[in-house]
């Protein structure tokens, strides 16, 4: 079901959540830019993620390119003038390579959840300063097949790997400084995913 799975990491264009494939503009470093300037006064810049469940409960686990076995569910800036909604699909589509009517909208946290970033990793000298990352996050229900399930969509990808996993696994994985806005999200989103398990195993048993 998924589990281990290497996608290719190529460029090469596909499908686009809203017609023809755009892609994006990038750094130097060939790093996205969206919502690279969407910067609150405090600091935090608005991001959304996305966690999506299999139909039996299970969650997509990714693995980030970079040679450092560091795996995370998708996640991605949300652009000036974007709502966070349309900043969900979007990333949902650049990063795993699924469209809106492939995946059913379960629930969103309430409000933004926090995190700083490790003091090494902020910019001192980028204006505006970016301290952190403030998110909503989503529980996304698959309901096309998984083979749809993609990082080769006309962007750089950000994965090289995904799998299914159980739905607290990534609190003994994540990296530190994500640890406390995963278990929010997660404990918050929990009754959806619960529900969802529960309808699986009762059809099925």
């Amino acid at each position: 079901m998924g589990d281990g799975k290497t996608v290719s990491a190529g460029q090469k264009n596909r499908r686009s959540p809203n017609g023809p494939v755009v892609r994006k503009k990038r750094s130097k470093e060939g790093n996205k830019l969206h919502g690279s300037n969407n910067i609150d006064h405090r600091g935090f810049r608005l991001n959304v993620g996305i966690i999506l469940l299999n139909e039996c409960g299970q969650v997509l686990w990714a693995r980030r390119i970079g040679g450092k076995d560091a795996w995370q569910f998708p996640q991605g800036g949300v652009d000036s003038g974007e709502e966070p909604e349309q900043a969900m699909y979007r990333e949902l589509f650049e990063e795993v390579g699924l469209t809106r009517n492939q995946v059913s909208l379960l629930a969103c946290t309430r409000g933004w959840l926090r995190y700083r970033l490790p003091q090494r990793l902020v910019r001192r000298h980028s204006e505006p300063l970016c301290i952190g990352q403030k998110q909503k996050w989503y529980l996304l229900r698959l309901e096309a097949a998984e083979s749809n399930i993609s990082f080769d969509n006309g962007y750089k990808p950000e994965f090289d790997r995904w799998r299914w996993v159980n739905y607290w696994h990534p609190l003994t994985k994540v990296v530190a400084f994500k640890c406390e806005v995963y278990r929010r999200a997660l404990v918050e989103l929990a009754p959806k995913q619960i529900y969802q398990q529960k309808q699986f195993y009762n059809l099925d048993h």
